[in-house]
């Protein structure tokens, strides 16, 4: 396989994984996978929570497929796409964990209307701590924050936590 048609292929891979990860975190991970992703909605004690554990589950196609067209002798294409899985892997991480979530320390304070819309939009899909009745479920695109406020309060606000320090009225 040429360079530039696997460069193009890693590319439409991180593209591809945006849509990917959309749909597994609306209908998965806040469906039958909310075992795991619960603890994510939920105060962290620790490094670790057990929502972590889909970094390492969504990282086994990746090595499989970069193994399997670098020393299995498969189709190159699929080293390709397994670079653009880890790539995308290695963008949530610096955007999710380490930008809006400060799980490692850093003075980074996002600048640009994009971030900016990112992160607040990433905040308002914590602000609901259930299974159901959040919003914004992308991580690279997300729906302007008027938009997502405003959803939120047409659902009259179902399932959003209360300020802290506040105890949620009964």
């Amino acid at each position: 396989m040429s360079w530039p048609a696997g460069i193009a292929l890693f590319f439409a891979t991180v593209v591809f994984m945006e849509g990917f990860a959309y749909v597994m975190h609306r209908w998965v991970m806040h469906g039958p996978g909310w075992f795991l992703h619960a603890s994510h909605h939920a105060p962290r004690h620790g490094n670790w929570e057990l929502n972590d554990l889909y970094a390492a589950i969504f990282a086994v196609p990746s090595i499989l497929l970069i193994l399997g067209g670098v020393q299995l002798g498969w189709w190159p294409g699929y080293a390709w796409i397994g670079a653009g899985i880890a790539a995308y892997g290695a963008i949530y991480f610096g955007f999710h964990d380490v930008i809006v979530h400060r799980r490692i320390a850093t003075r980074y304070l996002p600048k640009s209307a994009y971030m900016k819309r990112i992160v607040q939009a990433h905040r308002l899909h914590h602000a609901v701590e259930a299974k159901h009745g959040t919003v914004s479920f992308g991580f690279l695109w997300a729906p302007k924050p008027e938009a997502l406020k405003a959803e939120l309060k047409r659902r009259d606000r179902a399932g959003v936590r209360a300020p802290r320090g506040r105890v949620a009225a009964e």
